[in-house]
């Protein structure tokens, strides 16, 4: 069983959802993004998301494309997310997992990148534009460095490519709640149960988190209801650096603040 599924595992034993957050490495430098991720654990987060910054981040809202392009003009680059996780993971015992697109990782080689990722303690990664059709040899190396593969599945994805999913992801499946990209809501899409019916109906699978649009602990509390095992909270949390570039220290204690109140909203 991998650190993730460990994961879910130990916070569902407890009486609690796993609470996923999302950062975008090097907003507004990799030093400020280590501090800011150690405030989300302490918060309560149990999975730490490190993004990858990209220039055409096709999946993303307005919130995590202007994260992305701060991390850009610091210079940040997929070996320095990598190596950011080895520091996260030297301090905390929470497990890492990156999201990148295909791009970088495809440049770097996936041979080299898998190694670099495993040799890090990196446990997972997610690549929104990889299609699960496609991904054999991706997978192959990542099993071979003990890296979770995780895919998205959207409400628009059919029974067929579905199972294909399910079977393809390792740790969790990203649930996409919704028909769009990334970005803060005041409403929970309809379509975010609905999504996770269709899974929680399939015996074989690996454990369940929905993410994009969940901005909220009303949000994480309704979807712990309708049967996610986990939530992933991004944009929300992207927005509190934003909001805070010239105020570190608020920003510091605005994360771990909001972070607690989603983790008590994650009672199942």
């Amino acid at each position: 069983m991998s650190n993730i599924s460990k994961t879910f595992r130990d916070s569902l034993s407890s009486g609690r959802a796993a609470l996923i957050g999302y950062l975008t490495a090097g907003d507004p430098s990799l030093e400020q993004t280590l501090i800011y991720a150690e405030a989300l654990v302490e918060g309560g987060v149990d999975i730490l998301e490190l993004g990858v910054p990209f220039s055409d981040p096709v999946a993303d809202g307005v919130t995590i494309q202007a994260s992305a392009q701060r991390a850009l003009a610091a210079g940040t680059k997929l070996l320095d997310v990598i190596r950011l996780s080895s520091t996260i993971k030297k301090s905390l015992e929470t497990p890492v997992v990156i999201l990148s697109y295909l791009n970088p990782i495809y440049r770097m080689g996936f041979r080299k990148f898998f190694e670099e990722a495993g040799s890090s303690g990196v446990d997972g990664v997610v690549v929104p534009d990889l299609p699960v059709e496609e991904s054999t040899d991706f997978r192959e190396e990542a099993r071979r460095a003990g890296v979770d593969t995780i895919f998205l599945a959207s409400p628009t994805t059919s029974d067929s490519r579905l199972d294909q999913i399910l079977r393809a992801s390792e740790g969790f499946v990203y649930l996409v709640s919704l028909l769009g990209v990334t970005g803060v809501r005041r409403e929970l899409s309809l379509e975010a149960s609905r999504i996770l019916e269709r899974v929680k109906a399939r015996k074989e699978r690996p454990y369940v988190a929905v993410g994009f649009g969940v901005s909220s602990p009303d949000h994480v509390a309704a979807l712990v209801k309708s049967g996610a095992e986990g939530v992933i909270v991004g944009s929300a949390l992207v927005k509190i650096v934003e909001e805070n570039l010239n105020n570190p220290s608020k920003c510091l204690e605005q994360l771990r603040r909001f972070a607690t109140s989603l983790k008590e909203a994650t009672t199942l």
